[in-house]
């Protein structure tokens, strides 16, 4: 065995120097580029922000998978070796060292098995810890090389030892890859074909999420001259999820997704206010599409009396028969409100000047007409009259007139009952809560931008312009040019040339913009309204939408994937379900699906990868606070290893959670608190969390305090909480325990 540890170090050491070597170039040729600075031509200026961009990426991807840079080897039968590692990498005769794992020439070292080895004689794990190999471990699948062969072993799971090795590592507060690992059931969804949304349902612990990270990077790989060009969108639960995630995707060779929660949908809009959850279920319901086309349409009105104006002597009459007519006329074109308020407004200009050229009794040329339409335009009565007519409105004052004027409410939701429009009531200049993002976001798709907006930016666009043609006149004068080409010329070349912002970075401050494929984790909470937001932003349907239907929390959330999907995917949408809990020891897993059972969640099949000896504590205890610090002191110490690695979480219902945090800091330890918007810190060994902040989050240990108080909120919320730990979940409770437990 030492002798194939001393020959994987040599391999070892091999790809890490031609790592090593390939990052010193790119940084060299990087340095090159800066070196050279921002004077020349606008067209060099643009090629080397182009080329300073690409190498700033690579050196991103390059630093990314320092750590096990390769953990695989399959030996062929063709007598040949493939490493299988986090990217390709060549020598410098572009011989191949190193098999990205997403390549098909890869797939073998998930999927080969003894019944179905794929050419694959011998799989090889190779363990590193930074640059040295600790240990490997090999399977034998071609069965006629296995006798005589002492190490060779089959097992049901895919480098069994690694795999357990792995699962008892302590947690260090960010989520790891499981690219050196990954199962065969979880290699088919990684793998699927792009086309269409596939559904992962999975209980806790069974890796969907790390599927679902996966499968993001092998999409971006497999079909990169599509994705690259619209984006990869991540929705996750909360910003304290993707951060526990955002070290996963560049440590697979993937820095270009756009990572956001359904709170954060809409670009400039920070939607971090709570509300009762009864309220959020309310808004998350589908009919806030109608209540919002009706929002809109009432703010087309026709007057219900003529308005009569003077305009240099002359008497104009806006007639309500006028208005209908442009306002149907304006319709027909099917733009959003705010835009067809352009046509609307520029027909009722033509009207009232074609009063005003009967009323001077001449013909008028064009141009003079011309004159008197933007007359007519700054004149003050006209313009209100215009705008009361059809009034040009931002999502954010439509949305909040509705919750603040009663009346707006009851025009636009008469399906509402009084006592539901009344839940909703609040101050105009109240701050936004995430179930408000998708009616902005609803209102935004039918009102479109404000033509006032469009104008500024039109302003904008031409003061840009004529800085640019300064330039170019200067840069025409230093190099003597003017002769071959003209300022203008050299402008546009510019303006088409210049600087560019990645795709991620123009999606993520696009509103309308659309991706090329968009995941989904934790899709069970998304209510209807979310949906029709992502929905929008996805037109080709292409989707991975990951969750557990036993897990929902919110209120607004699923109960079953076919009544949340069909409604808005019909029947383009297919099941795949992970069965193995790789996360939570057998014992917890068992007692947790046993609870989750009586409750009536629908559990999904699972069976669970481990045993943990001592893995369920339960203790009943008359005071919580010094229980929980007494319990939590102990645990400390036994859980965190010497690197730091090694978390404990305490989670109670969020009325405990401030009291139990003083307590643990009263007996020495130093509790990062958790609470709302404010999670608590990723990096901390010991954390105060609800069922709710945890959700997606794993540890080594759980300390739950009174069961019966979590399940009174949601059944969900303990079935999220009792499935947390990798190693041990200590319950203390005083209240008898749910039913199912025993």
């Amino acid at each position: 065995m030492d002798n194939e540890l001393a020959v994987e170090q040599g391999v070892v050491d091999q790809l890490y120097g031609r790592l090593d070597d390939l990052r010193a170039q790119t940084r060299a040729r990087l340095a090159d580029v800066r070196r050279e600075g921002p004077s020349g031509s606008p067209q060099n200026r643009s090629e080397r922000d182009a080329f300073a961009t690409l190498y700033e990426d690579r050196i991103a991807q390059l630093e990314a998978v320092e750590e096990r840079l390769v953990f695989g080897r399959l030996d062929l039968d063709d007598d040949s070796r493939r490493y299988i590692g986090r990217l390709g990498l060549t020598d410098t005769e572009q011989t191949q060292l190193l098999t990205d794992w997403r390549a098909p020439a890869a797939q073998a070292f998930y999927r080969a098995t003894a019944a179905h080895p794929d050419g694959v004689v011998r799989r090889r794990h190779v363990v590193t810890r930074g640059r040295t190999v600790t240990s490997v471990e090999d399977e034998v699948l071609d069965l006629d090389l296995l006798t005589g062969d002492s190490d060779a072993r089959l097992s049901g799971l895919s480098g069994e030892g690694a795999l357990l090795a792995g699962l008892a590592a302590g947690r260090t507060g960010r989520m790891g890859d499981i690219v050196a690992t990954i199962q065969g059931e979880q290699d088919a969804i990684i793998r699927s074909e792009l086309g269409g949304a596939l559904v992962v349902q999975g209980g806790p612990g069974t890796g969907k999420t790390a599927v679902a990270l996966h499968r993001a990077a092998f999409l971006l790989y497999a079909h990169r001259r599509l994705l690259e060009r619209s984006g990869v969108l991540l929705v996750g639960p909360s910003r304290t999820f993707l951060r526990y995630i955002d070290q996963v995707l560049p440590s697979l060779g993937e820095t270009g997704v756009v990572t956001t929660t359904v709170a954060e949908l809409y670009p400039g809009i920070q939607a971090t206010a709570t509300e009762d959850e009864a309220v959020a279920e309310l808004k998350g319901r589908a009919l806030w599409g109608s209540v919002i086309a009706r929002a809109v349409r009432d703010r087309e009105r026709i007057p219900a009396q003529p308005v009569h104006v003077r305009v240099d002597g002359h008497d104009l009459v806006i007639r309500p028969n006028d208005v209908a007519s442009a306002m149907a006329r304006a319709r027909r074109n099917h733009k959003p409100h705010n835009q067809a308020r352009v046509s609307f407004v520029r027909d009722m200009l033509g009207r009232l000047a074609e009063q005003y050229v009967q009323q001077l009794g001449q013909e008028v040329p064009a141009d003079e007409r011309g004159e008197i339409v933007e007359e007519l335009r700054t004149t003050r009565e006209i313009r209100i009259a215009l705008n009361l007519a059809w009034m040009p409105i931002t999502p954010q004052k439509l949305v909040s007139d509705l919750w603040s004027k009663p009346h707006r409410l009851a025009s636009a939701a008469p399906q509402l009952s009084a006592q539901e429009r009344a839940m909703l009531v609040r101050e105009p200049d109240a701050p936004w809560t995430p179930a408000d993002v998708p009616i902005l976001d609803e209102a935004a798709e039918l009102l479109g931008e404000d033509d006032q907006a469009a104008r500024a930016e039109a302003r904008a666009a031409t003061e840009r312009r004529a800085s640019e043609l300064a330039y170019a006149r200067q840069v025409l004068e230093s190099t003597g040019s003017g002769g071959m080409v003209s300022a203008e010329m050299l402008a546009d070349r510019f303006a088409t040339t210049g600087p560019t912002l990645t795709t991620a970075e123009r999606a993520a401050a696009d509103r309308s913009w659309t991706y090329g494929h968009v995941v989904v984790d934790e899709a069970q909470e998304l209510s209807a309204m979310a949906w029709r937001s992502l929905l929008r932003r996805v037109p080709t349907r292409s989707l991975t939408i990951v969750g557990d239907v036993a897990q929902t929390t919110a209120t607004a959330g699923a109960r079953s994937w076919a009544a949340q999907l069909d409604p808005v995917l019909r029947s383009s949408w297919r099941l795949n379900e992970l069965t193995v809990n790789y996360r939570t020891p057998a014992e917890v897993a068992d007692t947790a699906r046993r609870v989750a059972v009586a409750a009536h969640l629908p559990v999904s099949p699972l069976t669970s990868a481990r045993d943990v000896e001592d893995s369920l504590v339960v203790q009943r205890v008359g005071s919580f606070p010094e229980a929980v610090a007494e319990t939590t002191e102990k645990l400390v110490a036994d859980v965190t290893d010497a690197s730091g690695a090694g978390r404990i979480a305490v989670i109670a219902v969020d009325a405990r959670l401030d009291v139990l945090a003083g307590a643990l800091r009263e007996a020495g330890l130093r509790p990062a608190l958790g609470t709302g918007s404010s999670a608590a810190d990723l990096d901390a060994p010991l954390v105060v969390l609800s069922p709710r902040e945890a959700k997606g989050l794993e540890f080594d240990v759980v300390v739950l305090v009174e069961p019966a108080e979590v399940i009174e909120a949601s059944a969900g919320d303990l079935y999220v909480a009792m499935t947390r730990p990798t190693r041990a979940l200590h319950v203390l409770h005083d209240r008898p325990l749910p039913a199912g437990w025993a």
